[in-house]
């Protein structure tokens, strides 16, 4: 086990609790030094009609990998990600290792890359991406930001002017 930025690896807590990777089952293994690895093995319902872990899976892996790299030294800010380009190299089979690295970074946006291995070290896909760093804010019913409020309270507090 290592500890880095509070965080004891390996680890499936990602900083904030998304259902979505928990129930993919990634690992967090490294995360340090701009640099990330998780681990991650697809479950029967994660495969395709050809029996291999489904591309959107594999996207999924990724952009968690290149999110964890660009908040690998920031970790008290979340990223969104603003854009996301894949290639898919060969079929993803049996455990997946996905390593990500942070390659620049400016004020407010994270420039990173990942790729994904299969059990031999073969790789099967490699993405870049941007990122945009958030601070995080609360959110719920008690959130003071404006689009955590109900539908209706957003709805009544937009005016639209119309020119005859």
């Amino acid at each position: 086990m290592t500890t880095t930025h509070n965080i004891t690896l390996p680890t499936t807590d990602f900083g904030k609790t998304n259902p979505f990777i928990a129930h993919l089952g990634f690992v967090l293994t490294k995360f340090d030094n701009g640099q990330s690895e998780l681990h991650y093995t697809a479950k029967p319902e994660h495969l395709n009609s050809y029996s291999v872990t489904h591309g959107g899976a594999v996207m999924t892996l990724l952009d968690v990998t290149m999110a964890m790299a660009a908040r690998a030294d920031h970790a008290d800010l979340g990223v969104v990600t603003i854009e996301m380009k894949t290639s898919f190299m060969r079929p993803s089979h049996g455990p997946l290792i996905a390593r990500g690295k942070l390659l620049h970074r400016t004020a407010t946006l994270a420039f990173t890359e990942a790729t994904v291995f299969d059990e031999h070290g073969k790789a099967c896909a490699h993405a870049t991406g941007t990122f945009k760093y958030i601070r995080r804010l609360p959110v719920g019913p008690k959130s003071s930001h404006p689009l955590n409020g109900s539908v209706d309270d957003a709805v009544g507090s937009i005016s639209i002017d119309q020119a005859d």
